[in-house]
């Protein structure tokens, strides 16, 4: 039996789509991962058996191959044992796959199947929409970093069954979503102002043509002659932040 679920991959700070493919063949029992994976991706093999045992579901006594493609970027991280658990029990006739082409899933597995947050949901959630795909299923710690694209479902879950059971219809899980303006308007809050710089009017022109312009400032000078608190206050005549 073969199965294909989607995840992606950090790569610096952006996130590629990586295509986990399962494979599940007659012989000795075995598990082989290919497709450039580093040491956390090997080690994934024994998280994934005992949270799927301590889940109530049956691993399968076959020979496994799991690839994951694109083959020549290097898999880093503990983000993919969601992805290939599901894509184990897929190809075992235990998740319906149907919903597996609408969907981003990242995830580190505890030994009880719980789902652990990992680094890069924002990325991740950025490649769901770039690649437009319907949504993306990751860590509920990790569901409100990824929201903040409006344009993807994003579904925070706590453990492995609550994943299968949504697969196969029998749980819904509903999306997560986070005011924006609430969002930037907690960081546009600042205990300075520049309103409170008494003389220096050479410097404050300077940044003001600098925010103005979106120019870089250099400040240069003796201690004590107002570099840090005039950079400390820069930020409060520049504009808004954007998602962008």
């Amino acid at each position: 039996m073969l199965a294909k679920v989607n995840s992606a991959a950090l790569y610096g700070i952006d996130a590629l789509r990586v295509e986990v493919e399962i494979d599940l063949a007659s012989g000795l029992p075995q598990l082989a991962t290919v497709g450039l994976p580093e040491g956390a991706v090997k080690e994934s093999k024994d998280r994934i058996r005992a949270a799927v045992k301590n889940c109530g579901y049956t691993f399968p006594a076959k020979r496994i191959t799991i690839n994951l493609a694109p083959a020549d970027i290097k898999k880093e991280g503990s983000a993919y044992d969601l992805p290939m658990a599901v894509g184990i029990l897929a190809a075992e006739g235990i998740i319906d796959k149907k919903l597996f082409d609408d969907y981003l899933l990242i995830g580190e597995l505890s030994l009880d199947g719980t789902i652990k947050p990992v680094r890069g949901a924002l990325p991740v959630a950025m490649a769901a929409k770039k690649h437009r795909v319907k949504g993306v299923i990751l860590p509920e710690q990790n569901a409100s970093e990824a929201a903040v694209v409006r344009e993807v479902e994003v579904l925070g879950v706590r453990d492995l069954p609550q994943v299968v059971e949504f697969f196969n219809g029998s749980q819904s899980i509903d999306p997560v979503f986070v005011n924006l303006d609430d969002l930037f308007n907690q960081h546009s809050q600042y205990s300075a102002d520049f309103n409170d710089v008494k003389g220096q009017q050479h410097v404050k022109r300077a940044l003001e043509v600098a925010a103005a312009g979106g120019h870089n400032v250099i400040l240069v000078g003796p201690p004590g002659s107002g570099k840090t608190m005039l950079a400390k206050r820069l930020p409060t005549i520049l504009p808004d932040l954007t998602l962008a």
